[in-house]
């Protein structure tokens, strides 16, 4: 074969040899192509036949027909004909009950099983920073970074996290006003190396000077982080308790102030760990063991040993515990600054805020589930903040403030409840030249809390509510934190449930009368930002006293500033 190029193209000759033998050639592919046709075929006719058979056996059975199928078509909703009914799992309306155990040292050992191969496990202990009124304010902020460092039976932290890496595990620590969390999530099977950790944790730390630096390093970190962060709400969180109680019990820094990192030693937390840190202050939580289990492992590791701070210095000591109730008194907390900046790069507008709180009640008191279902009801949010099932987006502060005022950034309801006081708040933000018109429009809120509940909107806030507990007690860790608060506050756990049905039968006199009572307290009132526009306080505590909410007229002008 020759290739010759003409005009630019290529063209195939053959010589006459190859003339000869590309016939047979063609005819060999030819007979090949033949068989491989025939034996297809013959696949084909097979595969037919074994359907007919099998149809024949099972017998027809149309899934798609105009008709609806012939009349000895098995439909899909009933079993196949000479088939093992199935077996279905029933239905348990029983669910696990949570079991409190007190050894003999006073400790309280609470637990609740729950299927699978992880608990939780932890010890919840009544301490916090309302106690702090005698000690240097801070202690349970150091505590919280000192946990979980070197003990009696652990050279370091490095050598707790690779302990509880052999079961999966993770640990934290977290103070509050009101409590101090040690908390452990592992593989069941580790459930007595947790224990043993746990007590080392809480009544054997060693507490040594590196320690305490890097503490000290955290603390500082921590603080300007917050100082300098967009989101203001931790520091407003800090204003707004101190402006409603004050110097004593709740009114107290649950974060420790910048002139107390250096003060803050071991002998500082010693005679703090002695008075507060008592087996019979603490309770022993777990979610997914067996209580019994958990109750031995408890006597083996909590009972017995003295705790590392009980030396010469405290023992024989009496324990002394402050047992003041938290008084609420009112007023107002400012902090003048320029927010024009505080985020380069972030695309966040220059903001004021302002937190009005009013005193509610605490979380024994007969009207805490009122107070819940209203703080659902009033709802709130951001502006910009992304909608989706369950947001609220028909809650009040939406319907009558964020959709209502362009200028308003975000505005949010928010209730803290304790022992013997809380305080029921709304959080809202807006451009600093609107700090008037902002505090008058979340005044007025306050006042229609009063007024005339729509039966709809009492209803979705109660569902809301329900939902809301029930999807958040679906983790472990957040059924461990029940469990343990409960039986620290009141000695028992009350089942969701019986909160379902408290919250079912919550009326709108219920929320009138919870907001009524909530009206006849003085305001709280903590400011951030540029404040040359907010209101006086008399101004403010005036209009909350007014039926239309409105501030007095002295202080409305006919041009705005």
């Amino acid at each position: 074969m020759t290739h010759v190029c003409i005009g630019g193209s290529t063209r195939c000759t053959r010589s006459k040899e190859e003339e000869q033998v590309y016939p047979k050639a063609k005819f060999n592919m030819a007979t090949r192509m033949a068989k491989r046709v025939a034996e297809r075929c013959a696949r084909v006719s097979s595969s037919r036949a074994i359907g007919h058979r099998l149809r024949g056996r099972l017998g027809s059975r149309s899934f798609c027909s105009a008709d609806g199928g012939n009349a000895g078509s098995i439909p899909l909703t009933q079993p196949l004909p000479g088939m093992p009914p199935p077996v279905y799992a029933a239905l348990s309306n029983h669910s696990q009950d949570t079991q409190v155990t007190t050894l003999d040292n006073g400790l309280r050992v609470a637990s609740m099983n729950k299927f699978g191969q992880f608990c939780t496990v932890g010890v919840l202990v009544d301490s916090g920073s309302r106690y702090e009124a005698g000690y240097t304010k801070g202690i349970s902020h150091f505590l919280e970074k000192l946990a979980f460092g070197s003990t009696e039976l652990y050279k370091n932290r490095d050598h707790i996290l690779q302990e509880l890496e052999k079961y999966g595990g993770i640990c934290d620590c977290q103070s509050s006003r009101d409590t101090l969390i040690y908390g452990v999530s592992a593989e069941t099977q580790g459930l007595p190396e947790v224990v043993k950790l746990l007590s080392q944790v809480v009544l054997q730390p060693n507490l040594t000077l590196d320690e305490f630096d890097d503490a000290r390093v955290a603390i500082q970190f921590e603080l300007e982080d917050i100082t300098f962060r967009p989101d203001a709400e931790p520091s407003l969180i800090e204003m707004i308790h101190r402006a409603a109680y004050r110097n004593n019990t709740l009114g107290l820094p649950k974060l420790c102030p910048v002139e107390n990192i250096s003060r803050i030693d071991y002998r500082t937390l010693q005679k703090y760990l002695h008075n507060y840190h008592t087996p019979k202050r603490m309770v022993l939580a777990g979610v997914g063991m067996d209580h019994n289990r958990l109750v031995d492992y408890a006597y083996e590791h909590f009972v017995g040993g003295a705790p590392a701070w009980e030396n010469s210095e405290v023992v024989g000591k009496p324990v002394e515990v402050d047992q003041s109730i938290a008084q609420y008194l009112g007023g107002i907390e400012r902090e003048v600054r320029d927010m024009s900046n505080i985020a380069p790069g972030t695309p966040i507008p220059e903001l004021a805020h302002v937190v009005i709180a009013l005193e509610s009640c605490g979380h024994k008191d007969p009207d805490f589930i009122a107070f819940s279902v209203l703080n659902m009801l009033m709802g709130g949010g951001g502006s910009f903040s992304a909608g989706g099932p369950g947001k609220g987006m028909y809650t009040r502060l939406y319907l009558n403030v964020l959709n209502r005022f362009h200028w308003m950034y975000s505005a949010i309801a928010m209730h803290h409840s304790y022992e013997d006081s809380g305080i029921f708040c709304i959080h809202a933000s807006a451009n600093p030249g609107m700090v008037k018109e902002l505090v008058e429009v979340i005044v007025r809120e306050f006042v229609n809390m009063a007024g005339r509940i729509e039966e709809v909107e009492l209803s979705r806030a109660k569902k809301q509510l329900q939902s809301l507990m029930m999807m958040n007690l679906e983790a472990r860790p957040v059924v461990f934190e029940d469990i343990g608060r409960q039986v620290l506050a009141i000695g028992e756990r009350k089942q969701p449930q019986e909160y379902c049905h408290m919250i079912e039968s919550i009326t709108a006199e219920d929320i009138q009368r919870a907001a009524s009572r909530m009206l006849r307290s003085k305001p709280s009132i903590a400011a951030m930002g540029d404040l040359s526009r907010l209101p006086d306080y008399n101004a403010i505590q005036e209009a909350l006293a007014s039926k239309d909410g409105r501030l007095p007229r002295k202080f409305a002008s006919l041009f705005r500033r």
